[in-house]
């Protein structure tokens, strides 16, 4: 199974739609700094809250560079869920300027 990949300028364009964003990095990073309206499930904690994940549209996974949110949208997507990459992660959100958002929850 292939998974989709889209670039931070097509997350910030879903982000404004309502799409719901998963932020699988570990709690120290988010707090440092995480897209608005992320949630956090760290990577090592998906295959124990894979009930978070909705089943009912996709779901933007995001990490630091990308690579272990490819992971994740590979493990709940073998599990039903239509999990979408966000190439360049968090790093390419900050990069091109976007806003960001420091603590523990999501804004």
């Amino acid at each position: 199974m292939s998974i989709q990949e889209i670039t931070v300028h097509e997350l910030a364009d879903r982000l404004r739609d309502g799409a719901q964003l998963i932020d699988v990095r570990e709690a120290h990073e988010y707090v440092e700094g995480h897209a608005p309206s992320a949630r956090l499930i760290p990577l090592g904690e998906v295959p124990a809250r894979l009930a978070e994940f909705p089943t009912d549209g996709e779901v933007l996974i995001i990490c630091k560079s990308g690579g272990r949110s490819m992971r994740a949208c590979e493990f709940v997507s073998d599990h039903g869920v239509q999990a979408v990459n966000i190439g360049g992660g968090t790093t390419a959100w900050i990069q091109a300027g976007f806003e960001i958002v420091t603590g523990d929850t999501p804004a």
